[in-house]
């Protein structure tokens, strides 16, 4: 299978980047299935039916959420009705949060890919044990068995954190990659047991910022330690980052994985996707 994973769209620049990028990629790399984080893709906050619309639209197959997930009050119920929308996994039993926090999709020639949101508890809000929650989904829908592909989106603060729970997972994902730091690192690998690991996918957003945000009212917290107002996203033309993974059809574990970053500021820093279409 062919699919790609994109990082956290910030505001209008994120999504309009994906509007204009998306489409091409779907062509150039025969792409099967789109996942995107769009925890952010409203206004910065949250997410709206209008602005998850704009994601589909542009070629998204899934959504995945993060700790913004109810910033904007109509995600509560949107999230019912949107089955390709999904929350962090590992919410307490007690909260009895809305939608699902893990999905299994069909492609298009008929390959099942369940998809997992994680939230980690390093420097983030407070939930349940995110390694306990994956661990169940992945007993439930066993990848080779239950699932041809397997992907986990893990939304998280932790360096540390993301790289444990890619290695508590290896061998049973396809692919599990890091979100929410909104820059996109350097290791892309494919572990040893065979699932392919990035760290943070980066985020689909104006870079002539700070982690997408205009740069004005990060500057003048660090520097006075005094809110000027709320963060507003960068309305320049967005970067759109995220990685490409191809899997063996009958395992389900990664052959490959190569960062995508394409438009904006960032694009020269990495091979063209040319010769990530060629291999």
């Amino acid at each position: 299978m062919r699919f790609a994973f994109f990082g956290d769209v910030v505001g209008r620049s994120g999504r309009e980047g994906l509007a204009d990028h998306l489409p091409g990629l779907r062509r150039r790399l025969d792409l099967e299935f789109v996942i995107v984080n769009a925890e952010n893709a409203a206004a910065g906050f949250g997410i709206t039916e209008n602005t998850a619309r704009e994601l589909f639209d542009a070629g998204a197959d899934c959504l995945t959420l993060g700790n913004h997930s109810w910033d904007q009050k109509e995600a509560l119920t949107y999230i019912v009705r949107e089955p390709r929308l999904i929350r962090p996994l590992n919410y307490p039993v007690l909260a009895d949060a809305p939608g699902r926090g893990a999905n299994l999709f069909e492609t298009r020639d008929g390959k099942r890919i369940l998809v997992i949101n994680l939230l980690g508890r390093v420097h983030m809000d407070s939930l349940d044990d995110p390694f306990a929650a994956v661990d169940r989904e992945l007993e439930k829908a066993p990848m080779g068995l239950a699932a041809d592909a397997v992907v986990v989106d893990m939304h998280a603060e932790a360096t540390s954190e993301k790289m444990a729970m890619g290695h508590f997972c290896d061998g049973r994902a396809s692919l599990v990659v890091g979100t929410h730091t909104h820059v996109p690192t350097a290791d892309a690998q494919i572990l040893s047991g065979g699932t392919a690991y990035q760290t943070d996918a980066g985020a689909c957003a104006d870079y002539d910022s700070v982690i997408g945000n205009q740069k004005e009212e990060p500057l003048r917290r660090f520097t006075t330690r005094i809110s000027g107002g709320r963060y507003k996203p960068a309305e320049g033309p967005a970067t759109i980052c995220g990685v490409f993974v191809e899997t063996d059809d009958r395992t389900g574990l990664a052959r490959r994985i190569e960062p995508i970053r394409i438009g904006g500021r960032l694009s020269q820093a990495v091979p063209s996707l040319e010769t990530v279409a060629a291999h």
